[in-house]
């Protein structure tokens, strides 16, 4: 990332090692979590087309 970037957009680079910190700690696949949450009824199916539209806006963020 441009070190001048990153000075001038903090909250970015917050989120960038905030979400870091998480993807190391998380355990398991976060699509069968949410699928399992979807079965469940635990979430809507609005719900979790939202979680499946931010999880691919999030992807193209990080180039994944």
């Amino acid at each position: 990332m441009n070190p001048l970037y990153s000075t001038m957009n903090p909250q970015r680079n917050n989120f960038i090692k905030a979400f870091n910190q998480f993807k190391q700690n998380y355990k398991g696949n976060p699509q069968e979590q949410v699928q399992s949450l979807l079965n469940s009824g635990k979430v809507s199916q609005a719900q979790y087309d939202n979680a499946v539209k931010m999880a691919n806006q999030i992807k193209g963020m990080f180039g994944i």
